[in-house]
């Protein structure tokens, strides 16, 4: 046989009449035992794959949902996506992903594919610059859609995200009492919600503790980039004992700069990240860093969306996580001058 089977030619290599075919590959009707393992070994003989996005059209319910995130390549985000995917799988659904680069363009295009190929529901990290008419068209073709990390105000979606500056101010807190005078915040580079409120936690601390002029220093979230930028810090600002980092990555990369450069980090510098992937706990040395447990968010994320799905008039949820300051070897008191 040459090209796609269909349910046709698997009706007529198992000799029964397409209905009774639909029926064994849907697991309705009264079907024989005997007949299903006829059925379905043709099937397989075959490779037929059902067309679910048929099937979803006849029973109104479609089984596929839509994760649109940025930086697929961040471990941090990795870790959510396994969440999502292992709740969502087990409970039927297949989850396909896509990166959006936080580009408001691209997003778009994206976002107008799920729903042309239609999609069940959506989970989303929406781009800096998300236009009011993107909201619009989800809520128009009434998606149910979890939001993450970034809500948008007004939108009326269910998220879930974490209390960021809750958590860089207990870190930078903790950086003081434990003797930190002079403390920078490292890493991102866009004004995102996220990265505003981490900021924000940031500078509340240092004012309220007398810490002199805040330091926000820049880089991309990855390790090469934290590396690079710790140095440049170092450099414009060698008096900094401490730093607090916009995500583990740049964290890593800080001290990797410290050790390729012969300090220890947690002795000339305390380095503290912010997410807690894998990587932290077994790097060298262990990463003191704020977690928030991204594969139990990602699984959260897949609940919500669950119920949103199987309750469309419930109230919006918003699930906003608190960090845990999880001291490990790179932070410790400065070293005082002899």
């Amino acid at each position: 046989m040459s090209g796609r089977a269909n349910l046709d030619d698997v009706a007529k290599a198992a000799g029964v009449s397409k209905t009774t075919a639909s029926q064994v590959m849907r697991g309705t009707g009264r079907i024989s035992e005997k007949t299903r393992k006829r059925v379905m070994r043709a099937a397989e003989t075959l490779r037929y794959i059902p067309d679910q996005r048929a099937a979803s059209m006849r029973s109104g319910q479609n089984r596929e949902i839509g994760f649109l995130i940025n930086q697929i390549a961040n471990p941090f985000n990795a870790e959510v996506i396994s969440g999502v995917c292992d709740l969502l799988e087990a409970d039927g659904y297949l989850v396909s992903v896509l990166d959006g680069r936080d580009d408001a363009d691209r997003q778009s295009q994206q976002l107008e594919a799920f729903i042309r190929n239609g999609r069940g529901g959506l989970l989303w990290v929406p781009a800096t610059d998300t236009q009011d008419t993107v909201v619009s068209m989800l809520r128009n073709y009434r998606m149910p859609v979890v939001t993450f990390m970034r809500r948008l105000d007004h939108a009326g979606f269910d998220h879930v995200g974490t209390r960021n500056a809750e958590a860089t101010e207990m870190a930078t807190r903790y950086l003081a009492e434990i003797g930190h005078k002079k403390i920078a915040y490292l890493g991102g580079t866009d004004m995102t919600s996220v990265r505003q409120d981490r900021i924000l936690g940031y500078t509340n601390a240092v004012g309220a503790l007398g810490l002199g002029a805040p330091i926000v220093w820049g880089s991309l979230d990855n390790k090469i980039a934290g590396r690079d930028a710790l140095r440049a810090l170092l450099a414009k600002h060698p008096d900094t004992t401490a730093v607090v980092c916009n995500g583990d990555m740049v964290a890593l990369g800080a001290c990797l700069a410290l050790i390729d450069d012969g300090m220890v980090p947690g002795r000339e510098v305390s380095v503290i990240g912010f997410d807690d992937i894998q990587d932290a706990a077994v790097a060298t040395p262990p990463l003191t860093t704020l977690a928030v447990s991204p594969y139990q968010m990602g699984r959260k994320l897949a609940r919500i969306l669950l119920d949103r799905i199987r309750d469309p008039e419930e109230p919006v949820t918003v699930a906003e996580v608190s960090a845990e300051l999880v001291i490990r070897s790179t932070t410790g008191a400065p070293v005082l001058d002899a």
